[in-house]
């Protein structure tokens, strides 16, 4: 005879991870942690310890906690505050039916911690979703390898759905469209398209039909080919982006931050293009930063601070930031219908 079962759907989402707290031991913890992660700094694993616990982390963590400190508010961290509220406004929209936790890959909650919960309740199925837009191995990749990695040491495990990737989500695009109606888009000279950047080593191990940088412009038409390429999922987010704005071609720039070491990274870089407007003249800016669901260090700080003031050296004047998807309304409803898609639906029944 069939028995009915109500148990409910697991739902994790999570982002990058943050420090506890902006003091110098927090954020070595934070660093070592990140950047011993061999899908972030690929390299073999004995060199990869020694640069990242003999010189990384040691050399910058001063100087990143004095950026964190700049960027915590009352309410600690805001990329998980808003994590947290973001989570808490799914799990209300969503209902009883669904566990809603929200995990960091990187230090705290840890992923463990929150599986950990969500299998308390007796789960059914779990969905994952790295709050992450865009593919890329070091960000996504390495939710899937962590995820699975925990799971394979449970004896029971639920039915499993990881979202790859969202670049081409209306109600993500939508959001930051609305984000960007409180500045007059024709007050500026310029718009950047600014996303995180990556190693193009990376880019290229990621590729699969000997695409990745055999031809100039490979990563301007997203296609079968290149269809897990961060770059090109980038170029694709800020095309739909452009649309809604109305902006032409030659009113917006795509580039690349957060470049780390001597390598060559996915270019252009901002930096670099922030030179090229202000040599065309052009004195303010209005920035989005599409990679990120939450303002963050790379978004609060590093365009507002230490890019406005590499604008100004360069004879430029302001620099506007569309702030980031945070917390916002709509972009709970979003989330929580992107999580309602992905639930395939099951007799629950067991004979």
């Amino acid at each position: 005879m069939p028995v009915n079962l109500n148990s409910k759907i697991g739902v994790l989402l999570i982002n990058l991870g943050t420090p506890n707290d902006p003091s110098y031991g927090s954020v070595w913890k934070y660093l070592q942690q990140f950047l011993t992660d061999g899908r972030v700094i690929d390299i073999p694993w004995l060199p990869r310890q020694l640069l990242v616990r003999g010189i990384i982390a040691p050399f910058r963590s001063n100087s990143s906690a004095k950026l964190y400190k700049e960027l915590w508010t009352e309410n600690g961290s805001p990329l998980k505050y808003y994590g947290e509220r973001l989570a808490e406004g799914v799990q209300k929209n969503l209902g009883d039916d669904y566990i809603v936790e929200l995990a960091m890959r990187y230090q705290n909650p840890s992923i463990e911690s929150a599986i950990d919960k969500l299998m308390s309740h007796q789960i059914r199925e779990m969905i994952v979703i790295p709050l992450f837009p865009h593919y890329a191995s070091a960000s996504t990749g390495s939710v899937y390898e962590e995820v699975m990695r925990l799971l394979s040491k449970k004896q029971a495990i639920p039915s499993l759905k990881i979202v790859n990737s969202f670049h081409d989500y209306e109600p993500m695009i939508d959001v930051f469209v609305k984000n960007s109606k409180k500045y007059d888009l024709d007050s500026y000279d310029h718009v950047l398209f600014s996303y995180h950047g990556l190693p193009q080593r990376q880019m290229k191990k990621a590729d699969t039909c000997n695409h990745c940088l055999k031809v100039e412009n490979c990563c301007a038409v997203l296609s079968e080919k290149n269809q897990f390429c961060y770059s090109a999922q980038c170029h694709d987010t800020t095309y739909a982006l452009a649309e809604k704005l109305n902006l032409s071609r030659d009113q917006y720039t795509i580039c690349f931050q957060s470049r780390l070491g001597r390598d060559p990274w996915i270019q252009p870089y901002t930096s670099d293009i922030l030179k090229v407007r202000a040599e065309a003249g052009d004195k303010r800016l209005l920035v989005f930063c599409p990679a990120f669901v939450s303002d963050c260090l790379e978004t609060t700080i590093e365009i507002l601070t230490e890019y406005q003031e590499e604008f100004e050296e360069l004879g430029g004047e302001h620099i506007d930031l569309v702030e980031s998807l945070n917390d916002h309304p709509d972009w709970i409803i979003g989330m929580s219908d992107l999580v309602r898609a992905q639930v395939v639906e099951k007799q629950s029944s067991v004979v």
